[in-house]
C-alpha cells in the first residue's frame, strides 16, 4: 500500500477520530491533541497495519490507547486539576485556603488517632498511600491480594471512624 493511499485512508476517519476526541477528552484542545497524537501515531506505524483489516478499529485502538497512557501519566505526577466552575481551588487567597483546611485540625490528634490502628492495617494501607499497587503489596508482604485490599478496607474505615470528628 502507498503512503497516499494510507493516507487517504487516515483521513476520510478523520471526523470519527475528531468525535471520538471529544467524547473522551471533553476539550477541543485535548481532543485536537489527542488527534494529532494519534494520526502521528498512525503514519509511524503504518507498516504494522494489515491490508485488508478494519483500519477504523485499528486507528480506534490507537486513540484509546494513546488517551490512557496520557491520563496514566497524568495522574502519576500527581498534579492537581480543578475542574470546578470558574477555578475556583486555583483562584482562592492564600489566606482563605488555610482557613478552610488545615488549620482546622490538630495534626498531632489526628496521627495520634490514625498511629494507633492495628500495625497490620497500617502498614498494608501506608504501603498503598505511598503508591504501591495491590500487586506489589501482596508481593513484598507476602500475602494473598484479597487480603490486601480488605486490609486497605477495613484501614480506610477505622480511620474514618477514629476521625468522624473532622468530616
Amino acid at each position: 500500500m502507498s503512503n497516499s493511499d494510507f493516507n487517504s485512508m487516515i483521513t476520510n476517519h478523520q471526523d470519527f477520530l475528531h468525535q471520538l476526541a471529544m467524547k473522551l477528552t471533553k476539550s477541543t484542545e485535548d481532543s485536537n491533541d489527542l488527534m494529532q497524537e494519534t494520526l502521528f501515531k498512525a503514519i509511524k506505524n503504518k507498516d504494522k497495519f494489515q491490508e485488508g483489516t478494519n483500519i477504523k478499529g485499528w486507528l480506534y485502538t490507537i486513540m484509546k490507547n494513546t488517551f490512557i497512557n496520557a491520563y496514566r501519566k497524568k495522574k502519576n505526577q500527581n498534579t492537581f486539576v480543578d475542574e470546578t466552575e470558574n477555578k475556583y481551588f486555583l483562584n482562592i487567597r492564600e489566606s482563605e485556603k488555610s482557613a478552610t483546611t488545615d488549620s482546622i485540625v490538630d495534626h498531632k490528634y489526628m496521627m495520634e488517632q490514625v498511629n494507633s490502628i492495628d500495625k497490620t492495617y497500617l502498614e498494608t494501607f501506608m504501603m498503598y498511600y505511598n503508591g504501591y499497587k495491590y500487586e506489589e503489596i501482596s508481593e513484598i508482604l507476602g500475602i494473598p491480594l484479597g487480603t490486601v485490599k480488605s486490609r486497605i478496607f477495613l484501614a480506610r474505615r477505622k480511620m474514618m471512624d477514629k476521625l468522624k470528628d473532622y468530616r
